[in-house]
């Protein structure tokens, strides 16, 4: 009987702090334009399109914030000529001093890939793109793209793969995105003043509407409704199992609602290490971290 209490209780305090859902209606919420948001279908099998025209983009937010877990969808990308056109699927918190992780996806002319850029902002603070292509073509078919977040690092990973790892250097005086509650957002919209080869090719509006699909949406993480919820929740691990004498019978390991504190989530195995130096050893286009007509000086996130 021990154990399925046990077990109870795990599923209890896991239904509090997580929720894993597909249902875009369950999770989120239009957040601007509802008129160029589709949604078709229910559960599992629904599908989200969001269209951008001449008129207007459109975008969604999460209905909850989150400190630390992983947020998913899979994406279609708009097909055909996308020029001057962005789709973002990205984690953000409120105000000036913001914590902000980017998935922006840049279109291109009908034949030249998607370039996929991933940004990092602190306090507010961002200016460290990466920019890479991918190896496949977005928009014949779905991927997913998560966005992985504890303690330990920030980690974008497509189709499972991690493609960037932000690390927390905070030993090093350097800031980390640990104390701000994030929704997750997704939105289309104009940008050819910058997106497609640096705002030389314009959008092309007689290929409008242009029409990003999304799918098996998956937030799992710790839901936070009050600021002062966060260490206790999310950060301090209550949910341990005591024994009849008063020791911690699991002291230094996260319960089960807690898995992004788990080893396997706080670093890279070595198969994901490989994964990441193959990606960007191939499909890296761009990084802050070496682009010294920007940064003469090397920003200290970037010294290992």
């Amino acid at each position: 009987m021990a154990i399925w209490a046990f077990i109870l209780v795990i599923l209890l305090s896991s239904f509090w702090f997580c929720v894993k859902a597909s249902d875009f209606d369950k999770l989120f919420r239009p957040s601007w334009a509802n008129d160029h948001l589709i949604t078709e279908g229910q559960g599992r099998g629904g599908i989200v399109k969001l269209t951008l025209d001449h008129s207007s983009g459109v975008g969604f937010v999460s209905k909850n914030k989150y400190l630390f877990g992983k947020a998913t969808a899979e994406i279609k990308l708009v097909p055909g000529d996308s020029a001057g056109t962005v789709t973002a699927y990205y984690m953000s918190s409120e105000g000036p001093n913001h914590h902000e992780f980017d998935f922006e996806f840049l279109g291109n002319t009908t034949g030249n890939p998607y370039s996929v850029q991933t940004n990092v902002y602190i306090n507010g603070v961002g200016n460290r793109e990466q920019r890479m292509d991918l190896w496949f073509d977005p928009t014949w078919d779905f991927h997913s793209y998560s966005i992985l977040w504890n303690q330990k690092h920030v980690v974008f990973l497509v189709d499972d793969t991690p493609i960037r790892v932000h690390r927390n250097k905070e030993s090093e005086g350097i800031p980390f995105p640990n104390d701000q509650p994030m929704a997750v957002y997704s939105s289309i919209w104009n940008a050819d003043d910058w997106a497609t080869q640096g705002g030389r090719v314009k959008t092309d509006w007689t290929h409008a509407p242009f029409v990003t699909t999304f799918r098996h949406f998956q937030l799992d993480g710790c839901v936070v409704t009050k600021t002062e919820e966060m260490a206790g929740k999310c950060k301090t691990d209550n949910n341990t199992d005591t024994g009849s004498n008063g020791s911690n019978k699991n002291q230094g390991r996260p319960s089960a609602d807690m898995w992004w504190k788990e080893p396997t989530m706080e670093e890279l195995s070595v198969h994901q290490t490989h994964q990441l130096k193959w990606v960007r050893a191939n499909h890296l286009i761009y990084d802050y971290c070496t682009d010294q007509n920007r940064f003469p000086v090397l920003p200290p996130d970037c010294m290992r």
